[in-house]
């Protein structure tokens, strides 16, 4: 009588996730955990926080989606609280746990705790799989050379007409028997912790993430009326603009918080095309797909040289800490009207375009001259989308020194301004004063 153990971490979602499917079938007896880490809610990354408002209130409701799904078949997802490398170690013990599952992640913070996990369990089996990106580690030849740059790995991707495996679909109807790991009082503790988990950590913040969820249901459900619209065969002319709600996929969150699976929306992409017909836009879908799936495996790659200041650089920046610019900057109060206006959208929503990300990291690295990981902390903490394999390579990437780096990106903020808001209507619509 196998007894499992299913701990949850960026992954929230039932299908397509290869862990879960490979465990289900070793289980005789199951149970699904995911843990809330106090650490997540301290100042301590460069003073911001791994997880801020915006991005955990959509955790909790995809936690509260996966909870209903599972109870829907007679399990239920519990939430633990404290160090994960502690309280999975002591759940394991307590249950007499068999099989433990648990997604490969790419960051080296998870990474460290998944390995203290299996340290300390030496008698435990271990179902683990790499599950974050469009392709396994088998499909691609990942040398320096590939991954010097963003181009070198596009053209080796393309040239090698390597197609992302296939999605894992998991009978719900047929999951192992519930397992009993603790009693409701308990439970309820755990659940009890998340919900007020905003206020006892944030204050009463009110959430303005508008039409933003989280979930594998809604993920589904957006994935599905995106690509039966016509917004696929648009989406190379309208995903630079600033605003808007149907100028861009709106699913990065969705893959950030494991909503949805890099595959998923691959095969979504492809059997639009077998229906509509390719072109320039739905080729692009595939191509940030693909950037995407550059900074995983070259986060991989770099380890903590992701977070080092001088990165893969010769030379270390010209940069440093200005403690008055940087707030400055993370209010919206800078010089500049444009960056002033994304920063307030990003405050208020969580969210903000991806030109605009680019303009607003130029603006800190060289208008303001700022050491680029502040900023880097910053996004982590705000944005509802935060990956960290994206999230650093890109600030590297502007930074001039990661992959590919030639003194890095400078963008004219004017001359931006005029390209892509020219008649003033998000500045105006930010209330940004001038």
């Amino acid at each position: 009588m196998k007894k499992a153990l299913y701990w949850f971490s960026y992954d929230l979602r039932l299908q397509d996730n290869c862990s879960l499917a490979s465990l289900v079938k070793l289980a005789d007896q199951i149970s699904f955990v995911y843990v809330v880490d106090p650490r997540w809610f301290s100042s301590d990354n460069y003073g911001h926080k791994q997880v801020g408002a915006h991005r955990w209130h959509l955790i909790y409701q995809s936690l509260q989606q996966l909870n209903s799904q599972l109870r829907e078949h007679g399990h239920q997802l519990h939430i633990l609280y404290g160090r994960a490398e502690q309280v999975i170690v002591s759940l394991v013990k307590e249950n007499k746990i068999d099989l433990l599952g648990h997604a490969q992640l790419v960051g080296i913070y998870e990474q460290s705790q998944w390995q203290c996990v299996q340290q300390s369990l030496p008698q435990v089996g271990f179902v683990s799989h790499w599950d974050s990106t469009l392709f396994s580690p088998n499909q691609l030849t990942l040398s320096e050379e590939n991954l010097a740059s963003f181009s070198k790995f596009r053209k080796s991707v393309e040239k090698a007409s390597i197609d992302p495996y296939e999605t894992t679909a998991i009978s719900l109807e047929s999951l192992p028997q519930p397992l009993q790991i603790m009693d409701a009082a308990t439970a309820e503790v755990g659940w009890a912790k998340a919900n007020t988990l905003s206020a006892d950590v944030y204050g009463k913040t009110e959430h303005h993430n508008g039409r933003f969820k989280g979930g594998e249901l809604y993920a589904i459900e957006h994935v599905i009326a995106y690509f039966e619209s016509d917004r696929p065969s648009c989406y190379k002319t309208t995903r630079n603009a600033l605003d808007g709600w149907d100028n861009s996929t709106k699913m990065s969150h969705f893959l950030a918080l494991g909503n949805l699976s890099a595959r998923q929306l691959w095969h979504h992409l492809k059997r639009y095309e077998s229906r509509y017909g390719a072109n320039e836009s739905t080729y692009w879908i595939g191509f940030e797909l693909l950037w995407r799936e550059y900074f995983q495996w070259l986060a991989l790659q770099l380890g903590t040289q992701l977070y080092r200041f001088q990165g893969g650089a010769e030379h270390e920046p010209v940069t440093q800490y200005f403690e008055d610019r940087f707030i400055q900057w993370c209010e919206g109060n800078t010089l500049y009207p444009l960056v002033n206006a994304c920063m307030k959208e990003l405050n208020s929503t969580g969210y903000m375009s991806n030109r605009g990300r680019q303009i607003v990291a130029s603006c800190l690295v060289n208008e303001l001259g700022i050491d680029w990981r502040f900023g880097a902390a910053y996004f982590q903490q705000q944005l509802i989308d935060h990956d960290v394999a994206s999230n650093w390579g890109n600030w590297q990437y502007i930074a001039g020194v990661g992959a590919d780096s030639r003194g890095g990106r400078h963008f004219n903020i004017e001359k931006q301004t005029q390209q892509y808001d020219s008649d003033g209507h998000y500045i105006n619509k930010w209330q940004v004063e001038e």
